[in-house]
């Protein structure tokens, strides 16, 4: 059982600065930021969890305790789970070693929705709910900046240009043959022996680009920091949605360059036929649960517009049973098609043999399950993930991969990706 207590803010620019500051000292932290954006499947601006009263490492346990007293969980789902779910498994190179999947049952819960810092805390810790909400007024208006020793970090690639044509010249043999339609093509930039201020460094990372879907997690040593516009999956009630984004092109310099850009984007063959593919492929992953004849297309190929890049985004929904576990809607559909290829098995296979590294966290997923059994995750891209024991940093960034695709483009596009990441990291603190 939770205690629930609300109270009004006069801003919440400042009370997500003074939550994040706050949240330094705990160890098991869970920050969600929409930044603004309202869309028909928001829930709320930004929520905190803190500290661990529970954890759970497996998807039996985590299917259980929907089964039993069912309770608030944070945390993430990464890439590799796929091996579990399927007869796959990863064998390339991991320096930050988050495990398969991770959640806890937060002690504390914040959820800034409006002008409403609402207070969600288990019984045991409703006496701290006060003097927390005291400390973090305290905090709002003083100054943020995180003053830790860090220099510039120097990035390497883990594939370089000629390699990486090589790599996606192979992934167009195996369209050509027949083997796949699209894959997702991945290639990581990473550095050794480095140290990051985490914090400081997600919200920089947050700023450039003002995401649906940003994300900060730190799990003991472990950190990441995500400025992601794409979600993979929600439930809301009966309803079940998913918005994969395929097609990417750069902002303009002013409006009318912009709307142009925009237009070029939506009629790009190459881009919708991306999209296409992984939407049919969504509504197939959706239909395993879906009432009969309920998996719709709310969306196709719509343009938005952030604040670095325009993005292609189709929504598809459906409507399951009540009685549904909603770890079974992840099993079902994991890993999310716009970080796969179709058909998705054939293709995460060959990705499997042409990275170089296992994604881990990275093309993962990171959110939360309520009581309900209602919940929302993120697709973990435009992401810095960091392992503070080893010093490691890592991001890595992907395009698709389809009869059409030209390895020059692709590869220009994956350096616009990666710009937020690395115009971040190679700041000087």
């Amino acid at each position: 059982m939770r205690t629930q207590r609300s109270y009004s803010t006069t801003s919440s620019l400042q009370s997500k600065k003074a939550l994040l500051e706050w949240s330094k000292s705990y160890t098991d932290v869970v920050w969600l930021d929409s930044n603004g954006h309202r869309g028909n499947y928001s829930s709320f601006e930004a929520c905190l969890a803190m500290g661990r009263s529970g954890e759970f490492s497996s998807l039996e346990g985590l299917r259980k305790h929907f089964d039993h007293q069912p309770d608030w969980l944070f945390g993430y789902f990464s890439y590799d789970l796929k091996n579990q779910l399927e007869d796959l498994d990863s064998r390339n190179v991991d320096g930050i070693g988050f495990p398969d999947l991770y959640f806890f049952q937060p002690q504390k819960i914040i959820i800034l929705d409006g002008d409403q810092l609402q207070f969600l805390y288990l019984e045991a810790d409703t006496d701290d709910i006060e003097k927390d909400f005291e400390t973090i007024v305290s905090l709002m208006g003083e100054d943020d900046t995180d003053n830790s020793n860090t220099s510039p970090v120097p990035i390497k690639m883990r594939i370089h240009k000629d390699a990486y044509f090589e790599k996606a010249n192979r992934f167009l043999e195996h369209i050509h043959r027949g083997d796949i339609y699209e894959a997702n093509f991945c290639q990581e930039f990473y550095a050794q022996d480095v140290q990051i201020a985490p914090l400081e460094t997600y919200k920089k990372l947050n700023s450039i680009s003002e995401p649906p879907f940003a994300a900060y997690m730190r799990l003991g040593e472990r950190y990441l920091m995500c400025a992601s516009p794409e979600r993979y999956l929600r439930k809301q009630g009966e309803k079940v949605i998913s918005q994969p984004i395929k097609g990417t092109a750069p902002r303009g310099k002013d409006v009318a360059e912009d709307l142009h850009i925009q237009e070029k984007l939506a009629q790009d063959e190459k881009e919708r036929a991306e999209n296409i593919m992984i939407t049919d492929l969504v509504r197939n992953d959706l239909s395993k649960s879906a009432i009969k004849g309920s998996v719709t297309v709310e969306e196709l190929c719509k343009i938005y517009g952030y604040k670095q890049v325009n993005q292609m985004i189709s929504t598809i929904t459906s409507s399951v049973n009540p009685n549904t576990n909603p770890v079974d809607l992840i099993t079902e559909t994991f890993p999310m098609g716009s970080m796969t290829g179709a058909p998705k098995i054939s293709a995460m296979k060959i990705i499997e043999t042409l990275e170089e590294t296992k994604r881990g966290l990275y093309s993962g997923a990171v959110g939360y399950f309520d009581p309900e059994g209602n919940f929302d995750f993120n697709v973990v891209i435009r992401s810095i993930l960091y392992n503070e024991k080893n010093r490691f940093v890592s991001y890595s960034v992907g395009s698709a991969i389809t009869a059409k695709s030209d390895p020059e483009m692709e590869y220009q596009e994956c350096l616009l990706k990666a710009r937020a990441m690395r115009s971040v990291l190679e700041e000087e603190a």
